[in-house]
């Protein structure tokens, strides 16, 4: 049986991931700096702590493979084949046509909804570990690489 006060400690682990939106990593310090404290005092908080971290970590990796992969991308298509001269002080960019912008603007906005997926996903997920968290269960977050074991 979980007590009140690990279901409690967990609850605020789960909800500390949403301190992202106001403190810059945010979603990695404060879960580790509460799980740190409170994993050897309880098993529940321990397990549901290393799920928590392991989610988030794995939510960074996954931001930063669409950037590594957006960023290349929308530099080779900028400036492949391109012409750059200066002309009375200006620089001037000779065949960027719109097939260019099309593809920058595409590679943008694939690169938007995906990250706008993960961050709403992550969201609700957070949110429902929460819930389970309070009524005494463990949850495991679904794409999510066990960094910690």
């Amino acid at each position: 049986m979980t007590s009140n006060n690990d279901k409690t400690t967990s609850i605020l682990l789960q909800l500390s991931v949403l301190s992202q939106y106001f403190i810059p990593l945010g979603n990695i310090v404060f879960p580790v700096l509460i799980w740190s404290i409170k994993r050897k005092e309880s098993s529940f908080v321990d397990k549901n702590g290393k799920q928590v971290i392991n989610f988030q970590l794995s939510l960074l990796l996954y931001c930063l493979v669409i950037v590594l992969i957006a960023i290349p991308i929308i530099l080779y298509s900028a400036f492949h084949n391109n012409t750059f001269i200066i002309e009375n002080c200006e620089w001037i960019v000779k065949e960027f046509n719109s097939g260019r912008i099309t593809g920058i603007i595409a590679t943008v906005v694939v690169s938007v909804i995906l990250f706008t997926v993960l961050k709403v996903l992550e969201f609700c997920l957070v949110l429902y570990a929460a819930v389970k968290n309070s009524n005494g269960e463990s949850y495991k977050y679904p794409i999510t690489i066990n960094f910690i074991k």
